[in-house]
């Protein structure tokens, strides 16, 4: 997701198109794991109504005799799902639809027992599948989960602790193509009238990002990368632009299998689309908004931070929704990676900078932390805590390692919970164990505690000393290595780090030349805000 996604969500909710209602999954994770879903759906022109056959493998960890899916009843618009049956080995059995769950009723099952559930339905979306026209007034049908939306239009799990592999089967009119997650398995004209499409992915993923595309498209299979197929899917009217601007993705790909490890799907696909948002990072097949085509590649930026999140957040996702920065933080700061290793640092710099000053205007309407375990409107954890700052965490952790550890620690990381899930302790116990560092204190001020680094700073050239007092104005004291860069008369310059553990603390450096300036962190390592420099 990116700054553009942020903004437009933030407007989608407080504009009440849609309400966020908090659960708690423990319970139910702690119960069954669903490890596959088979979705075979059947989308017309006549109407928006969709009738689908879902069949689900879950495994189930204890002995039950009723779960539960997310899958949305019926509203008084008309909207939302109908459950016509559900059977279990071809034997109908006994279900309820109340307050957005399907509760199943079965016969006792044993631990680690699997189960297949087939469920008959069908309704119109409300949401989570967008039916509309596109701006060209072709209609279409988009897939858009995140974060748990998919309950609109499937009967799932849709929480990212419960990561699943997924077949679509889409029949549809014919002069539609289907764009879905994994590899094309069959295309088949049924009729004249009607094509259906299969795709299979093998790998497991979170309901957020698995997903349909339906419309008109013109695509370009552009060039391999690694043995990763990579393809361009745009609307035919935006085809000249859209080859070109999609085009952007090879470099990038290649950048992250290099930085990261290899590609974790089996293709790429970028597809212009009516998501809501500018870029969602669906799982092998990343739609754009449907206005990002401008054949200028205004949209680098976010074609690379989608990528990033084939390994963050897709492949290696957050456990619970508190921990989005391991996703969100992570794609920002690899998209800027990708901008150094591309344009060079000074490009780098401008980008962490305009991120810092982000994440610093928005600390000053809200004080919360990185994970905010108080917030259960998911959408409001999209904020520049858990883009800008946490990618700033990212950025200090890797001056606090040094680029060797640092690169080494993210790979060892990424390998642990690839096609997993992990919370930020994880993460640092495995940074910790691959390091020999305690970090302790460094992830519990940037990630768990409200606030950054304000500082007032005084000085004076006396008698051979340089002396410095730094006085940290914020609540919550941090423990942090400044960086102090001197200016002196004859032209000359040098950097000290100054380690900064207390309230006001006062440092004398010996300096036996005149110095006429100094500057705070140079080199920009530092997440801070600079209330003032004076010298006495």
């Amino acid at each position: 997701m990116n700054s553009f996604k942020r903004i437009f969500v933030l407007l989608f909710v407080f504009g009440t198109i849609l309400t966020v209602y908090s659960q708690n999954h423990q319970d139910r994770f702690e119960k069954i794991d669903v490890i596959h879903y088979n979705f075979n759906l059947v989308l017309s022109d006549e109407a928006d109504e969709i009738n689908g056959i879902a069949d689900i493998e879950i495994e189930f960890k204890k002995d039950l005799t009723n779960f539960s899916l997310d899958l949305v009843d019926k509203q008084s618009d008309n909207s939302g799902m109908v459950v016509l049956s559900v059977l279990e080995n071809e034997k109908p059995v006994s279900f309820q639809q109340k307050n957005n769950q399907l509760s199943i009723n079965i016969g006792l099952t044993q631990v680690d027992e699997i189960r297949t559930y087939q469920i008959k339905y069908k309704g119109i979306p409300s949401d989570g599948l967008i039916i509309s026209k596109n701006k060209y007034g072709e209609r279409t049908f988009f897939g858009d989960n995140w974060p748990d939306r998919a309950k609109n239009w499937l009967p799932v799990v849709d929480h990212p602790s419960d990561k699943a592999t997924v077949t679509w089967v889409v029949t549809a009119p014919s002069y539609y193509q289907v764009i879905g997650n994994g590899l094309m398995t069959e295309r088949t004209n049924l009729s004249d009238a009607n094509t259906l499409t299969r795709w299979q992915f093998d790998e497991p993923i979170p309901t957020k990002v698995m997903v349909i595309g339906v419309a008109r498209f013109a695509v370009q299979n552009l060039d391999e990368i690694y043995n990763i197929p990579v393809s361009s899917w745009v609307y035919p009217q935006d085809k000249i632009n859209g080859f070109k601007d999609y085009a952007l993705a090879l470099p990038i790909l290649d950048f992250m299998i290099n930085h990261v490890g290899t590609y974790p799907f089996k293709k790429l696909a970028n597809v212009q689309s009516k998501t809501l948002f500018g870029g969602m990072e669906n799982a092998g097949n990343i739609f754009y908004n449907e206005n990002s085509i401008t054949g200028n590649g205004d949209n680098e930026a976010v074609i690379a931070h989608e990528i990033a999140h084939q390994w963050f957040g897709d492949s290696a996702s957050e456990l619970d929704w508190h921990h989005v920065w391991l996703s969100e933080g992570f794609a920002t700061y690899f998209e800027n990676l990708f901008y150094e290793n591309k344009y060079g640092r000074d490009s780098f710099i401008d980008k962490l900078k305009q991120d810092r000053q982000k994440a610093l205007n928005y600390a000053k309407q809200n004080h919360s932390p990185i994970i905010d375990i108080t917030e259960n409107d998911y959408f409001k954890l999209l904020n520049p805590n858990t883009y800008e700052k946490a990618s700033w965490v990212l950025h200090m952790l890797r001056r606090e390692l040094g680029d060797p550890l640092f690169w080494k620690s993210i790979k060892k990381y990424y390998n642990h919970y690839k096609y997993s899930n992990a919370l930020s302790e994880d993460f640092q116990r495995d940074v910790e164990i691959f390091s020999s560092k305690d970090l302790t204190y460094f992830f519990k001020q940037w990630l768990y505690q409200s606030g950054h680094p304000k500082l007032e700073v005084k000085w004076n050239n006396k008698i051979g000393m340089l002396n410095i007092e730094v006085n940290q104005t914020q609540k919550n004291i941090f423990i942090l290595p400044l960086d102090v860069k001197i200016n002196y008369k004859d032209g000359n310059s040098s950097i000290e780090t100054l380690q900064i553990s207390e309230k006001k603390q006062s440092i004398s450096i010996p300096s036996l030349n005149t110095i006429v300036s100094i500057e705070l962190d140079p080199n920009t390592w530092l997440f801070y805000e600079l209330i003032s420099i004076k010298k006495d």
